[in-house]
């Protein structure tokens, strides 16, 4: 079979997205019975409470790209730029690319956190370089 180096790569994933969900399911049991026993308790000390109000609270995301992925994915937005542009616009483009939510103001605060200490870890490392601007805000293009 002359694609079997391709089948057996995609066998491969296909057990490992597997294992994946196989563990996943299993955390998301573990965190069931947790919320029981947790809504348990709070009748114990209040019997009449509705549980259904209580909303649930999104967590913060903690790493939303993996090591290398941002720096990828701000040099392909800075080359498709053709000029130098924004932090900021940056950002946009770079949830752009990632298909992010730009219209949520706390996701765009912590991924432009992320892409500006990005732009500034690079420029240091010669990789990118940023120009100043009459304002405060600085533009970015790719040094080499």
């Amino acid at each position: 079979m002359e694609n079997e180096h391709v089948v057996f790569g995609l066998i491969r994933k296909r057990a490992e997205l597997a294992g994946e969900i196989d563990h996943l399911e299993s955390q998301i049991r573990e965190k069931l019975v947790a919320l029981q026993n947790l809504d348990g308790t709070i009748r114990i000390f209040q019997p009449d409470i509705d549980l259904t109000e209580i909303k649930p609270r999104p967590i913060p995301i903690r790493a939303q790209a993996a090591p290398g992925e941002m720096i990828r994915a701000v040099l392909t937005v800075l080359r498709q730029a053709r000029e130098p542009i924004s932090s900021h616009e940056t950002t946009l483009r770079v949830m752009a690319l990632r298909t992010m939510n730009v219209s949520d103001a706390m996701l765009v605060r912590t991924v432009s956190k992320r892409v500006f200490a990005c732009l500034r870890h690079n420029r240091h490392k010669g990789l990118l370089r940023s120009i100043e601007t009459d304002g405060q805000a600085l533009l970015w293009e790719v040094a080499r």
